[in-house]
């Protein structure tokens, strides 16, 4: 079969479904739901395809008319200016179809568990953590997401050990999970007399959420400890044993939250970031078996290894892996211009899916 002849059955299809939901017993609703997804998962295409396809009968009527020997000189001008336009923009068309037809990671639209810890750099390593916990927290605030703290370890002073929420909202993981890795920060610490300029990291890690359907955890597998809560809080945190430890004896994954007085809504949120946890395991083990040279998503917080460098003396910030640097340090830290990072990265792993594709 053809590419042009994949293309046009597509949007046939597409059409179909239109139809079908437009007649469908309503009764079986889980057909319903099924049938509107594929429905949606294709719209975008389609719209593109018959776009096209416009586009290339515009550019056969074009043809005719640079052939007519009838046609005067200003004519036929004009007509050269909108088939050179047209021809122009064939490749974009092309482009953006091939991106659409890759596959869909099946995890882009869920929600996600965003975890960010201090790595090396003492007290600064912490300060930094904190500066990227609350940049993301302003991101999902400027995309209208819903920004759910989970657990939060802080060591004063504005500095955090190591802290979680649950992001939801539309696309959610497709835009976060290119920023899984280690970030670093070179600048001078307000603590640092001689001005100095420090080098500390911290680690990110961006899960995809999962329910309980998704993933299924025996119980017997499960060792949970109560124990009383430690740090701000009050007199409660010493005398409850409201804190609870998971953890999960197949895989080594153990999970701790004491944010909550209620020992029951501390166990819930450790079981959210369990069940992502696992589930991420499972996803990264899959993947490596696609690209076994692929690295996993966060390193050990080392100094030599990291994603992303934020330096604030020279007003930049650099994505290693894709060799960009933005002179907008500030921007990007208060979660304005992230999107300026984050588009590139999309950008480049459909480039090499593409790329792998034709492989």
């Amino acid at each position: 079969m053809s590419f042009e002849v994949k293309l046009d059955r597509l949007v046939t299809h597409h059409q179909e479904l239109q139809d079908l939901l437009a007649h469908h017993d309503m009764k079986d609703a889980k057909e319903f739901a099924r049938l509107s997804k594929e429905y949606s998962d294709l719209t975008e295409i389609s719209e593109v395809i018959l776009d096209l396809r416009k586009t290339q009968r515009e550019k056969a009527d074009l043809e005719t008319m640079l052939h007519d020997s009838s046609l005067d000189a200003d004519m036929k001008a004009m007509a050269q200016h909108d088939y050179d336009a047209i021809l122009q923009s064939l490749p974009d068309f092309e482009q953006k179809i091939k991106v659409l037809l890759l596959p869909k990671d099946a995890d882009d639209e869920r929600n996600a568990i965003l975890e960010v810890r201090a790595g090396a750099g003492g007290d600064e390593a912490g300060l930094f953590a904190a500066n990227l916990f609350r940049m993301y927290q302003r991101y999902a605030a400027n995309k209208g997401w819903k920004f759910e703290i989970i657990a939060l370890s802080d060591t004063g002073l504005g500095a955090i050990r190591e802290a979680s929420a649950s992001i939801a909202g539309k696309g959610v993981f497709a835009r976060l999970k290119f920023e899984s890795g280690v970030h670093r920060v070179q600048r001078v610490p307000e603590t640092e007399s001689s001005g100095r300029v420090h080098t500390s990291t911290a680690t990110v890690a961006v899960l995809p959420e999962v329910e309980d359907v998704d993933i299924q955890i025996d119980e017997k597998d499960l060792q949970i400890d109560v124990y009383r809560a430690s740090g701000a809080g009050g007199q409660h945190v010493n005398t409850t044993d409201s804190a609870v430890r998971i953890t999960h004896i197949p895989t080594g994954v153990i999970v701790t939250c004491q944010d909550e007085r209620s020992q029951h809504k501390n166990k819930a949120k450790a079981m959210k970031i369990l069940r992502a946890r696992i589930y991420e395991a499972e996803r990264q083990r899959k993947e490596d078996e696609r690209s076994a040279s692929r690295k996993g998503q966060v390193g050990t917080g080392d100094r030599s290894e990291r994603i992303r460098t934020y330096n604030f003396p020279q007003g930049r910030v650099s994505d290693h892996r894709i060799n960009l640097t933005l002179y907008k340090i500030l921007q990007i830290v208060e979660g304005e211009a992230l999107d300026e990072l984050i588009d590139p990265l999309i950008s480049n792993d459909q480039a090499t899916r593409l790329a792998d594709a034709i492989d």
